[in-house]
């Protein structure tokens, strides 16, 4: 299938088989609850997720360096960020890099955001407050947020409810889109992004978006056909310039996501919005597009 809008997809997880094998076991995780083929779950070559990306009409994805937890938990893990890097620097046209982090590691982790983005050409940070069981307007990661003022990136963030990723260790959902509105009066300046759209507290994210100028919803974890209705009324109306298109990949599958979003019939310059454009304004990328 042919798509008229060359999409980016601003959340997607890397998932080689090198980076499998720093993961702890989650099969059963992302092969039963969330339904991810057994195909993916061995893990793809960059090269097989740029044929799955072209599938879906996608033109860029941002890889992120996850940090899932405090450093040396059982349960935890971080991707090393030259590995993102790695994948950036083979293909810089179609993929960005995202910088994880982790309130544990203080100001070191400060730092090592700092270099993800001037080294490493990062655009922008990334965290789940979940798996720290930290709220996003807890002081730890006030710090974090200061370096993206400073450095002029958007911070993305899960809101919304937590899953079970692994029945040892169970986690509390800290990530109530409210606590965003504490953080955007404090950072004014900072872009803030809440993904997974905020289920089950959808109209709490919107209210946050529709207050802040700098705050914005990410689509991304939860498939497009069953987005609430008062979601859909957003991106298609007075919220079209607040909303970008992600999948959580492998979560969510591409070329799937891309077909519900192009099943929704939203209005043509809604559409351009949620798939490109703002995420391209946001992100600040969209210098000489013409997509």
């Amino acid at each position: 299938m042919s798509y008229d809008i060359l999409a980016i997809d601003t959340v997607v997880n890397i998932w080689t088989p090198e980076v499998r094998a720093i993961r702890p076991p989650r099969d059963a995780f992302y092969g039963g609850k969330m339904k991810v083929s057994e195909e993916t779950l061995q893990g793809l070559t960059h090269e097989d997720m740029l044929r799955r990306m072209d599938a879906a009409g996608i033109e860029r994805s941002f890889l992120i360096a996850a940090k899932n937890g405090p450093y040396q938990h059982r349960a935890a893990y971080h991707i090393p960020y030259e590995m993102v890097a790695e994948a950036v620097n083979q293909y810089p046209d179609r993929f960005s890099g995202l910088a994880g982090l982790d309130p544990t590691e203080g100001m070191a982790g400060v730092r090592l955001l700092e270099k993800g983005v001037k080294e490493y050409g990062f655009i922008g940070a990334h965290f789940y407050p979940h798996w720290f069981e930290l709220a996003p307007d807890h002081a730890k990661w006030y710090p974090f947020y200061a370096k993206c003022v400073e450095l002029d990136v958007p911070v993305q963030l899960q809101v919304g409810q937590s899953m079970l990723y692994d029945p040892n260790y169970r986690l509390r959902s800290v990530g109530r889109p409210i606590a965003l509105d504490a953080v955007a009066c404090d950072f004014p300046e900072l872009k803030l992004i809440g993904i997974h759209v905020g289920i089950p507290w959808t109209e709490e994210m919107i209210a946050m978006a529709w207050k802040h100028p700098n705050v914005y919803i990410g689509t991304d974890a939860h498939s497009p056909k069953y987005w609430p209705a008062s979601f859909v009324h957003y991106i298609n109306t007075f919220g079209q310039d607040k909303v970008i298109f992600g999948t959580d990949f492998p979560v969510l599958d591409f070329e799937r996501t891309r077909a519900e979003i192009e099943a929704l019939e939203l209005r043509p310059a809604a559409k351009k919005k949620l798939l490109r454009d703002n995420a391209l304004r946001i992100y600040g990328l969209d210098k000489g597009d013409q997509a």
